[in-house]
């Protein structure tokens, strides 16, 4: 939230202009970065008419919450209107969507898709976008979860007329989605007066920013109910267009002999996997032929295990991208590509039989096994040499084969807290983005600590997990991988860092001594205590993570500096390029560092690069690592 006051207070500040400047002054606290001009134009056209309609209602003491963040998730609500019902005497929430929009035409044949002239790709219907903040809410707010009639949603397109916008009325509305256009502002007041009684909010705005947030809904644990059974996870604005546009080409694809391509991008936690199962789940109880596929062992194994553990043939619906070497072309409705930045050059390898070396790309077997093949990716998680899953690659095949290519960007992510500002810092720390690290500034939404030693890391993590969290400790690959274990021996400590040592996590797909397979070291409870590496750890997320960087990338002076020679990874062979380890390392510890959902906390091996990491979080060279709860950083309550 940027900020809150009453109707009658925030009115006044944006008659005086210094409203915006505040807006401005929190967005870059918590953002990291200053928001668009486009948003800030947003805010000075559309809250003015927004508080002129409560002080009409005579609703100025209505309390006014502005850019209200959505919990563990970086969406945020244009308004939420906190006060007290008139019928019933109990808190009332309006959720509120602001659109400038003149005018807006539905997707052809796609009532929750429209088509606005400022954006260049279909967004989501305004009714379909309150509702889903709305449900999202309910979801995860525990003020709303226990009363869910206490919230209502409404979309305000301000510049519009029916005319304009008649189309958007064929998505039914109901108390969660409505919507009001500048002809119906009367209806609008009333619509207010019905809601929100004349008398101060700030009693019920407490109680909404004290609900307790629930734990997310974590993608492994409602696989099987996602899969076999209904929906689990709410979609959101540019994931439900992109859910959406999967269905319209499904639809095309069974009505006429057509053929499309549908790419999803992202950085990690915008919710691809989340898209990934939602579509999965609803395309297999309709009956259409569908698969998905990743080239992570780790992230398959787990969803076979997970949502197919009482049914076999939800497992049969988790493959590998190498599968379909032999595929009959278009033999699937759909094909699910998640994870598809690990797509390799060709799915041949040292086992493959030479009937089946075909020499054809990957990425043009997978387009042609399916009627509609579905890319998910993050262009940014690519950490093996040979992996080459991009978005221009895979519009290029498809321009090949002269097939229609649908991109859909993920803007907005989930893991970390919902928090952009975290993202943002990782990468810049990295340089995966101009400008250099930057000072880490605390949002409220995660937790970041630097650890002085391993022990004081491990001792942190194993505090959190005594408080009923999950926590894995991961590390770039800079020790040697004891690959081969006896039968009866316990796991080999094979990093060690002075005088602590801890296992990698299992090579392989058994258990040893207690310790989860590889594929099940990010789920199962037991894969604390080994140190998991990138190869295990991508694609997954857990509560607390703990980050240990080894001597592959070091800080000296004003610059990372890569050392190969570091790198114990058999991947890495003399013919990778300098520049290509540089980046692949740099990708590594980026997929390391956005794990947690609640908080990281990252150790170095080298004294130099730990000093300029305390330094950025924590402002000073030394210091020891203090809970972030026991210093006001993050209430853990309030996560579990």
């Amino acid at each position: 939230m940027l900020f809150r006051d009453s109707a009658s207070a925030v009115a006044a500040e944006s008659l005086a202009g210094s409203l915006f400047v505040r807006l401005i002054d929190q967005f870059v606290h918590k953002h990291g970065h200053k928001p668009s001009p486009s948003e800030v134009r947003s805010w000075e056209r559309s809250i003015p008419v927004l508080t002129n309609a409560l002080l009409d209602a005579g609703l100025g003491m209505v309390e006014v919450l502005l850019e209200y963040s959505l919990p563990l998730n970086s969406k945020r609500a244009d308004v939420i209107l906190a006060g007290v019902h008139p019928g019933t005497g109990a808190p009332s929430y309006v959720v509120v969507e602001l659109k400038q929009w003149s005018s807006a035409l539905p997707e052809d044949g796609e009532p929750l898709l429209c088509r606005v002239d400022a954006y260049t790709r279909p967004v989501l219907n305004p009714i379909e976008q309150v509702r889903g903040y709305c449900d999202y809410l309910i979801s995860f707010n525990g003020a709303l979860a226990a009363h869910p009639e206490r919230l209502s949603g409404v979309a305000f397109l301000h510049n519009a007329t029916e005319f304009g916008v008649q189309g958007l009325y064929e998505v039914p509305q109901d108390e969660r989605g409505r919507l009001f256009t500048a002809e119906r502002r009367g209806e609008f007041v009333q619509y207010l007066r019905s809601k929100l009684k004349p008398v101060s909010g700030a009693e019920a705005a407490d109680q909404l920013l004290a609900g307790k947030v629930a734990p997310s809904k974590q993608l492994m644990a409602v696989a099987a109910e996602e899969v076999r059974e209904r929906e689990q996870f709410v979609l959101l604005d540019e994931q439900k267009v992109a859910y959406e546009l999967v269905l319209r080409a499904v639809r095309q694809a069974q009505q006429s002999d057509h053929k499309e391509v549908v790419v999803i991008t992202g950085g990690p936690g915008t919710g691809k996997s989340v898209i990934a199962l939602s579509l999965l789940g609803d395309l297999y109880r309709r009956g259409v032929t569908a698969l998905h596929a990743t080239g992570s062992s780790s992230f398959t194994t787990t969803m076979r295990r997970v949502a197919g553990a009482r049914k076999r043939a939800v497992q049969d619906l988790f493959k590998y991208f190498n599968s379909f070497m032999t595929a009959e072309r278009n033999g699937l409705d759909v094909l699910i590509c998640d994870e598809a930045h690990r797509i390799r050059e060709t799915s041949a390898n040292r086992y493959t039989r030479a009937a089946q070396r075909t020499g054809k790309p990957q990425i043009e077997e997978l387009i042609d096994a399916a009627r509609v093949p579905v890319f998910l990716l993050d262009e940014h998680q690519v950490v093996r040499p040979g992996e080459m899953g991009t978005v221009a690659q895979i519009r290029a095949a498809a321009a090949v084969k002269g097939l229609d290519c649908q991109v859909v960007e993920l803007d907005s992510q989930f893991r970390c807290g919902g928090s952009d500002a975290y993202l943002h810092w990782v990468v810049r720390l990295l340089d995966l983005e101009p400008g250099g690290p930057v000072d880490w500034e605390p949002d409220g939404k995660v937790a970041l600590e630097v650890a002085d030693s391993p022990q004081e890391l491990e001792a942190f993590l194993d505090a959190r997990r005594a408080e009923g969290y999950g926590a894995r400790m991961s590390a770039g690959y800079c020790w040697k991988w004891t690959t081969k274990v006896a039968p009866g021996e316990p796991l080999p400590l094979d990093v060690h860092i002075g005088d602590w040592a801890r296992p990698w996590n299992v090579y392989g797909d058994r258990s040893i001594a207690g310790a989860p397979p590889a594929a099940l070291w990010a789920t199962d409870p037991a894969g604390f205590g080994q140190v998991g590496c990138v190869y295990t750890a991508q694609g997954f997320e857990y509560d607390w993570s703990g980050v240990i960087l080894g001597p592959d990338l070091v800080w000296r002076t004003d610059r990372w500096i890569t050392d190969r020679t570091a790198s114990k990874d058999p991947v890495f062979r003399k013919s990778t390029t300098d520049a290509d380890i540089d980046r692949l390392i740099r990708n590594t510890y980026k997929v390391l560092l956005t794990r947690g959902m609640i908080g990281t906390v990252v150790y170095s091996t080298d004294p130099e690069t730990r000093a300029k990491l305390r330094d950025l979080v924590t402002g000073q060279q030394t210091g020891r690592i203090e809970a972030a709860h026991d210093r006001g950083r993050l209430p853990l309550t309030d996560h579990t």
